[in-house]
């Protein structure tokens, strides 16, 4: 037999799958499946029916007029998503440390700015100053200002008189952002804004201690992180707030590390523990300078923290303030 001849069956089979792929190929276009599609007459439901009990699916409410196309609106934006964090958060949110007292918006500051000028011009304020660069109204009752916030995405909004916040002013800002979203128009702020390589970095030190680096100043990381913890660090047994210093900037926590969560039920049994226990660690922040500060932790308990352990537990905390 011609040797030819022996692969004429392959031949014909690979003939019919190269017919099949020219039909369907790797990319499929099934544009043709529809060319000589009919329109299907429309679903008639029973004369008798109950009409209360039918309704649209999805309605389209009625126009009231026709849109032009001079005609401006705000189309509404996606809504902000946030990593790092299971607890759901509010487009306003309050922190304070000692007397001194801020909103935090949930949105960038350009798309902030706007809604201050807002405030000011409802409120009837007469602006004697204004720096879009810097975020900041200058008006007769005190001074408005938005910056970056410490998390992505965040926005700070003070009202001071002074220096010194004012609560009635505080309350107003807080009502005229809790009546609005995030879908304002932005304004340039981009010099407030923080790149993200350089909002928050862990770090290893020549000694082998791991800490956070935040370019962001003490106060307002520790008002933030305190915000963060008692809405995270919740858990009995495995992670718990228990102490809170403003004066000294640290935390005190219950934390279950990642060497006790390891641990197998021969080293639970070889070990004096017998069950898997959390340990007390010290949350401390440390001012770097003006715009800069560390956070560390500290072992408060008798039993082992390992290098493993603090880098674990400060991703953790650094991911509440990402």
């Amino acid at each position: 037999m011609n040797s030819a001849l022996k692969w004429m069956p392959l031949v014909a089979v690979i003939a019919l799958a190269t017919a099949g792929c020219a039909r369907d190929g790797f990319y499929d276009d099934r544009n043709i499946d529809y060319v000589e599609a009919r329109r299907s007459a429309p679903l008639a439901l029973p004369e008798g029916r109950n009409v209360q009990r039918y309704r649209d699916a999805m309605p389209v409410p009625e126009a009231s007029g026709t849109l032009r196309p001079s005609d401006r609106f705000d189309a509404p934006s996606p809504e902000r998503m946030v990593s790092g964090s299971t607890v759901e958060r509010d487009y306003v949110e309050r922190r304070e440390i000692g007397s001194d007292r801020w909103l935090v918006i949930g949105a960038d500051p350009g798309v902030v700015w706007p809604q201050l000028q807002d405030f000011a011009r409802a409120r009837g304020l007469q602006v004697q100053g204004s720096d879009d660069a810097r975020g900041i109204l200058e008006t007769d009752q005190g001074r408005l200002s938005v910056r970056q916030g410490l998390r992505a995405g965040d926005s700070e909004v003070r009202c001071d008189q002074s220096g010194r916040p004012v609560a009635a002013c505080l309350d107003a800002l807080e009502q005229h952002f809790s009546a609005r979203s995030a879908t304002a128009s932005a304004a340039s702020l981009a010099g407030q804004q923080i790149a993200e390589e350089d909002r928050l970095s862990l770090e290893q030190r020549s000694d082998g201690e791991w800490v956070v680096q935040i370019p962001l100043d003490i106060d307002r990381v520790w008002a933030e992180l305190n915000h963060q913890l008692e809405a995270d660090f919740t858990v009995e047994e495995r992670r718990e707030l228990l102490e809170q210093n403003p004066q000294q900037h640290d935390f005190l926590i219950s934390y279950m590390t990642v060497s006790e969560r390891g641990r197998g039920m021969v080293q639970i049994i070889m070990s004096p523990d017998v069950r898997q226990m959390p340990q007390e660690i010290r949350l401390v922040l440390e001012s770097a300078g003006p715009e800069r500060t560390v956070l560390r932790a500290i072992n408060e308990s008798e039993r082992r923290f390992t290098e493993e352990d603090a880098r674990e537990l400060l991703e953790r905390v650094a991911g509440l303030l990402r």
